[in-house]
């Protein structure tokens, strides 16, 4: 990573995790596709099953949102380390980030636990969608240790460049998923019809499938890292570095999962005609497919700016947040286009009783105007946090979601009972995060970066 020219470095690396990023994508779309199609009792407004996932989104965001971060915070340190060719260090954060997944689980298979009922009454006092959510969200959480542990061997894979390995890893789960989702929901093949409990099985299916191989290859194969928890003590020093990174990256992400539950309740109270919360469902698995190729560019990237900035190569470190840039700002504004052009498409895959159509394409027609200012964003924050500036991302994200999308959203819904007005808090949110992130950027240049462009 120190060496080999950017843009074959950054194809070679990037390459592995678009395929399998996009590949989860698919296949989350294709979960939500099956969900759509479960036999559904209600007479009107949204699908029943459809919607009760998009409830569940908050908290699967947050279960995210801390594995995540956490493997940020693994990634951003192990890079720095291996970039000062300090061995015996990048280790110590491998097994001790690790660690400190294996105790997120544990905290989520509690929460999922105790919590989720009362969590479901927020939204909604129909029984039916209650019993849906609830049993969804039960079997994710509960077992959820796979998509924390996969995550941490994946970017122990991701900090040393091995990303071919991360993608076969990736693309496993989501076979195993893609296949057993129709089987578990609607019971072909002589196996039970588990309606959404099957499409909750297939997730975690697909994750336990992910992390095992992940595993696998992390420990067998012959690489610059090696865990090892023999004799193993959680190291201070390393878990303050992995959250000093880390826990403002979970910030971050954790205040999505607050966005979307403030949204939910929004869609779902203010507004009355009952489709808001299944269009936001829709448009997030949609947006996936063009948002998970850039983070797979971004996650790439934010390893070789790690290693460069560790290794005090200020030229090497420009040149590829420069390249990341222009290539997410070209993949957006591709989704831009496909979102103008082709909404009703989209949005009848999931439209089975034909109720959501007319108001999903406005709202993706709306609401993907932001996308090439996002694709500007996201490329700052990959600075940030790859440069050990985590804070400066999880303020960005504060300032978007919290301060202006969801009073903007509850303002607009308020003031016009509106379901099409209350998706241009989207582009409201992007034009504030743009405000704070071009501010830092600033900062950072003249402070962090302005220190090694010297050297």
């Amino acid at each position: 990573m120190g060496t080999m020219p950017i843009g074959k470095l950054m194809f070679n690396m990037s390459l592995p995790m678009v395929i399998s990023m996009l590949v989860q994508a698919l296949y989350n779309v294709v979960d939500s596709v099956f969900v759509a199609r479960i036999e559904d009792t209600a007479s009107s407004g949204a699908n029943s099953a459809l919607t009760a996932v998009g409830l569940a989104y908050p908290i699967q965001l947050l279960m995210l949102a801390v594995a995540i971060g956490t493997a940020v915070g693994m990634n951003s340190l192990m890079s720095r380390r291996l970039g000062e060719k300090r061995f015996e260090d990048a280790n110590s954060a491998a097994s001790n980030g690790l660690f400190l997944e294996f105790v997120s689980a544990m905290v989520f298979l509690v929460l999922g636990l105790t919590v989720i009922g009362p969590f479901f009454h927020i939204f909604t006092d129909d029984p039916t969608l209650y019993e849906l959510g609830v049993t969804y969200l039960r079997i994710c959480m509960v077992f959820g240790l796979g998509i924390f542990i996969h995550l941490g061997f994946d970017r122990i894979l991701q900090s040393m460049g091995k990303t071919t390995l991360s993608m076969v890893a990736q693309l496993a789960g989501a076979i195993v998923n893609i296949i057993f989702d129709p089987l578990f929901i609607f019971g072909y093949w002589g196996f039970p019809k588990m309606g959404i409990a099957g499409a909750a099985i297939a997730t975690v299916m697909g994750q336990w499938v992910s992390m095992v191989i992940a595993m696998l290859l992390v420990v067998v194969g012959k690489h610059e890292i090696k865990v090892s928890f023999r004799k193993f003590r959680p190291n201070r020093d390393s878990i303050r570095e992995i959250y000093r990174v880390g826990l403002p990256s979970i910030i971050m992400q954790g205040i999505g999962s607050v966005m979307n539950t403030g949204m939910n309740f929004i869609l779902s109270r203010f507004l009355t005609d009952g489709m808001g919360v299944a269009i936001m469902s829709i448009y997030y698995k949609m947006q996936s497919i063009i948002f998970m190729p850039l983070f797979g560019i971004t996650n790439a990237s934010m390893s070789i700016i790690a290693y460069n900035y560790g290794a005090k190569s200020y030229r090497r470190l420009m040149d590829t947040w420069k390249r990341t840039l222009i290539v997410c700002v070209m993949i957006m504004t591709i989704g831009l286009v496909l979102f103008q052009l082709f909404p009703k498409q989209i949005v009848s895959i999931f439209d089975t009783k034909g109720t959501i159509s007319g108001a999903g394409i406005q709202a993706f027609r709306t609401i993907s105007i932001h996308f090439p200012i996002a694709a500007v964003c996201i490329t700052m924050g990959t600075l940030f946090q790859a440069t050990g500036k985590g804070f400066y991302s999880m303020i960005v994200s504060l300032m978007r979601q919290l301060v202006a999308l969801l009073p903007a959203a509850a303002l607009l819904a308020l003031l016009t009972h509106r379901l099409d007005a209350v998706w241009w808090s989207f582009l409201i949110a992007e034009l504030m995060s743009l405000a704070v992130s071009s501010y830092y950027m600033s900062k950072l240049r003249k402070n962090e970066l302005a220190a090694i462009k010297d050297l």
